[in-house]
């Protein structure tokens, strides 16, 4: 009862649910973009489900990491999600990364899953998902935000397309200092939902992939694009 409104559509069914039950999904980044995707992938049923992060719960999150409450600042984001994502879905497997995702722990933490989910916020840790991944054979589905506009690929799928052939200019790019910038608290919403969506694709087998294009949607003007690289 808990999946039939999914399993009644033919591109999932029964045979679909069984694959993501069997499944299991690491998300890097438990921010605004992490909040709704594991939302969904554990509403969905995924059977395991590993959470990295290495910050904590802030005020200033609460206007759009939707995951925590006021009583949770100052907790780890991995506990505090936790606790909120286990007490939607019981039936889920939780792993906890409070560490994060660092080049001496990448391999030995991407390992174990199928796929990854990238909802980090900065340059270098998307590269190493994407050299992580490229080595571990292991698809990863990428977003990114900014003020009103946000974009979603998918890369190391079936055609072994990469990040860095998109974004080529690695060093200018990771050397970018970091700068807090504002965003509509329901762009990371829908990014982190399209990810969702994309992720559960790739585990279930059906749809259209987004490996070798880039979605890109601006809620300021309602413009998307499909860009194909």
């Amino acid at each position: 009862m808990r999946y039939s409104r999914q399993t009644i559509l033919a591109e999932i069914g029964e045979e679909g649910q069984k694959k993501l039950r069997s499944s299991s999904v690491l998300i890097v980044g438990l921010g605004g973009l992490g909040a709704p995707a594991a939302t969904y992938l554990v509403g969905a049923g995924v059977g395991r489900v590993g959470l990295a992060d290495n910050d904590v719960v802030s005020l200033t999150n609460l206007q759009r990491q939707t995951l925590y409450t006021e009583s949770q600042i100052g907790t780890p984001k991995t506990e505090a999600a936790r606790e909120r994502l286990s007490a939607m879905n019981s039936d889920v497997v939780f792993d906890t990364y409070p560490e994060g995702l660092t080049p001496l722990n990448a391999h030995e933490i991407i390992k174990p899953y199928d796929i990854v989910v990238d909802c980090c916020d900065n340059f270098a840790t998307r590269y190493l998902i994407d050299d992580t991944c490229t080595l571990s054979g292991k698809p990863w589905v990428h977003g990114s935000i900014g003020e009103f506009h946000g974009q979603v690929s998918v890369f190391n799928h079936s055609q072994g397309r990469r990040y860095a052939e998109l974004y080529p200019d690695r060093d200018a790019l990771c050397a970018l200092p970091r700068v807090t910038t504002g965003v509509l608290g329901a762009v990371p919403g829908v990014i982190g939902a399209i990810e969702a969506s994309e992720a559960l694709k790739i585990l279930a087998g059906f749809g259209t992939i987004a490996e070798g294009t880039l979605f890109t949607i601006d809620l300021l003007t309602l413009r998307t694009t499909l860009l194909t690289f």
